[in-house]
């Protein structure tokens, strides 16, 4: 566990001046900025319309712009970036001479660009919830305070967390087996508007994990699982336990043990 943690400590050292640690935080804050000031310059626009519609319509259209395509084009450049840094300065097998396990090094950078993917959905969580309560007091007639979205946000948000991870597993292993730019980040490219087509146009199209954030997100965006609760106010479920999901979670196991064994034949090159 200390050498993880060593390891872990070290990717954070190496990474956090470049694109893909400062993408995950800014990219958050910009979408949000930009729905908030499109809110904002809209004026008496949703005066009338009930807190949860207008929490809905403000968190669909974040989740709209970045849920379907963003964030996989993000977690495949950041799966690129935290092993292009040992290939541009050749440095894996003095990465693997150290003190520490080969399997501690491989996990270490597997659960870094996990934790970054992580990182940037909890900013939209909570860029989210800021700006849109940010507008409530500078537009009180905006009625934001009305409902409490909290919950039902990161419930969709941890879901889409899950449905990323198989995307993250195939596109880490991909970095570790290509060293230039074009390979893994052309392969993702294409697989992610492949994902975009089919999520819409095929029934299996969760056997695909490019296709498993848009599915994530798709029947809130279409209002499949609202249902009008006893006070009038749309009830939302966010279901974990859905086929898409179950892919994701396979996928990532075993791709991750895949990477592992391309790890020790690596190190001994």
């Amino acid at each position: 566990m200390q050498g993880f943690i060593l390891s872990f400590r070290s990717e954070f050292y190496k990474t956090r001046k470049t694109m893909a640690f400062w993408s995950a935080i800014l990219l958050p804050l910009l979408i949000c900025l930009l729905i908030f000031s499109g809110f904002l310059s809209k004026g008496d626009h949703g005066a009338h319309t009930s807190g949860v519609a207008l929490w809905i319509e403000f968190s669909g259209l974040i989740l709209a712009i970045m849920g379907s395509f963003i964030l996989p084009m993000l977690i495949i450049f950041i799966a690129y970036s935290v092993n292009n840094i040992e290939h541009r300065a050749d440095t894996w097998k003095s990465l693997f001479s150290l003190p520490i396990s080969k399997l501690s090094v491989y996990a270490a950078k597997y659960f870094y660009a996990l934790f970054l993917t992580f990182l940037c959905l909890a900013l939209f969580v909570l860029f989210t919830l800021g700006f849109g309560n940010l507008l409530s007091v500078i537009k009180p007639s905006l009625r934001f305070s009305e409902y409490h979205i909290e919950g039902l946000l990161t419930r969709v948000y941890l879901k889409l967390f899950l449905s990323s991870l198989g995307i993250l597993s195939i596109q880490f292993l991909l970095s570790l087996l290509f060293r230039d730019f074009l390979k893994p980040m052309g392969i993702g490219f294409i697989c992610a508007i492949t994902g975009d087509i089919i999520a819409n146009n095929w029934k299996y199209s969760y056997l695909f994990p490019y296709s498993h954030p848009f599915l994530a997100i798709q029947a809130l965006l279409n209002g499949k699982n609202a249902a009008i609760g006893p006070d009038g106010v749309p009830q939302i479920t966010v279901d974990f336990f859905t086929k898409d999901i179950a892919v994701s979670l396979i996928v990532a196991t075993i791709v991750f043990i895949a990477g592992y064994f391309i790890v020790l034949k690596k190190s001994v090159k």
